[in-house]
């Protein structure tokens, strides 16, 4: 006998143990769900299951959707071969460079719809195409487009105010810019630039904007930017003679006075800026702010005649300058001679062009012996009417040079051997002799 549930005793026959068996293995089977039951038949019929169905449509459809961007971006890569081999250049997904092409306002519009395939660009170019003036918004509006821009070079392209404010409007989508150049447009001067006013982001590294036709109230805007443009290296506002001509000199006073805050200056040129001793009194004050500068161009100013010792008291304090350009200033004997008591100084010193200044030709004895000469690369002397004693102290400095300009000095007819015996054939790179009334063994000796 066996002890029941009921605690009775009950004998089972094995048919009972049989069937019981039986009903125990259907309600197993009753319980599980459909899903498994499919789960099994799909495994041997290969249908899949309704979740199984949804998650391969899903990666179906995203497989699709990327395909299609892909197809997106070749046929638009090709539209962007097809329109820049249209114009002769080169395909470059980080440069675009349309540079003297002749671009039109219709032009100008198709680039614009083509940066959406350009989102690695980092360098544009759209130089000298004077006919996309005034319609440049129709570019700027597009910008945000290629928002990793670190070029942007947009030279005499005719622009006018409306294009600088729409320019400036456009600024805040590339805010990694590092160089603009708006060089030889003349409508930028005149008050346009106060469109770019609060505009230029932090990382601007350098700033064109030669023959601008920039006024002394554009000074004063420039210099407003300068304390926003920490990492400035160059400035070059070169040949706008008008950038100094106000009544007190308060523009240009304000800009050189802004200079201070440019600190990681490296370049300034002020090449035909109309500058005056009153103008390098107001540049001196800026000097001992700016440690970093090594290259400084003053040259075609020749209302500095006279006044260059307000300057080259306060040169002392650029101790890592290696170019200082001084040609065609009317520089007199007194302004050579405290230029010549200020080189010793200036031990980085590489490059010093006195050229085009009658005077120096008389002191060029004592102006080689304040050199540097074994650093010296440049020191052109071409219209500096040479005489023979000048000529043969210039020869001292010759196997130093890599250039070597005596143009214009008729000196040198007659007496070539002895610049040619100088040179270092290892080291110069570039000689000019033109109109020096060179002789038969002059040529004799040059061949």
């Amino acid at each position: 006998g066996q002890l029941g549930r009921g605690g009775s005793s009950q004998r089972r026959s094995p048919l009972d143990v049989i069937m019981s068996q039986i009903r125990r293995k259907r309600t197993a089977s009753d319980r599980k769900p459909l899903g498994r039951f499919l789960s099994r038949t799909s495994d041997r019929t290969g249908i899949p299951e309704d979740g199984e169905t949804e998650a391969r449509e899903e990666r179906g459809q995203s497989s699709g959707v990327a395909e299609a961007a892909e197809s997106e971006r070749d046929v638009g890569w090709g539209r962007v071969r097809v329109f820049l081999q249209r114009l002769g250049k080169k395909v470059d997904s980080r440069s675009l460079n349309l540079a003297h092409c002749d671009l039109t306002a219709t032009d100008l519009l198709e680039l614009a719809t083509l940066l959406h395939f350009l989102p690695q660009l980092e360098e544009v170019d759209v130089s000298w195409n004077e006919l996309i003036g005034g319609c440049l918004k129709a570019l700027t509006s597009h910008l945000q487009r290629v928002g990793g821009i670190r070029e942007l070079r947009l030279c005499s392209c005719r622009l006018n105010a409306d294009d600088v404010t729409a320019l400036g409007e456009a600024l805040g989508c590339v805010p990694l810019l590092e160089i603009l150049d708006l060089s030889w447009n003349g409508a930028v001067g005149g008050g346009a630039l106060q469109g770019l006013l609060g505009k230029l982001h932090p990382p601007l590294r350098e700033l064109h904007l030669v023959a601008c036709q920039l006024t002394a109230a554009d000074a004063t805007v420039l210099g407003g930017m300068m304390s926003a443009l920490p990492r400035l290296g160059v400035l070059d506002v070169s040949c706008n003679p008008q950038l100094t001509q106000e009544v007190d000199g308060g523009g240009f006073r304000e800009l050189a006075s802004s200079l201070s805050h440019a600190a990681s200056l490296t370049t300034l040129r002020l090449q035909a800026c109309g500058l005056t001793t009153d103008s390098l009194d107001a540049l001196s004050g800026s000097l001992r702010f700016l440690p970093s500068v090594r290259e400084l161009d003053l040259s075609c100013n020749k209302s500095l005649a006279g006044g260059l010792n307000r300057l080259t008291l306060h040169l002392t304090h650029l101790a890592h300058l290696e170019s200082l350009d001084l040609h065609l200033c009317c520089l007199t004997h007194t302004d050579l001679e405290a230029l010549i008591q200020v080189l010793p100084s200036l031990t980085a010193l590489t490059e010093l062009d006195v050229s085009s200044n009658k005077e120096a030709g008389g002191v060029v004895h004592p102006l080689v012996s304040a050199l540097p000469l074994t650093q010296m690369r440049r020191l052109p002397l071409n219209s500096c009417s040479l005489n023979k004693e000048s000529f043969t102290a210039f020869a001292l400095a010759v196997p130093y040079l890599r250039s070597v300009d005596v143009s214009w000095c008729k000196v040198v007819g007659g007496h070539l051997a002895l610049l040619l015996d100088a040179l270092q054939p290892s080291v110069i790179l570039e000689l000019r002799l033109s109109s020096c009334d060179l002789t038969t063994d002059d040529l004799h000796h040059l061949g």
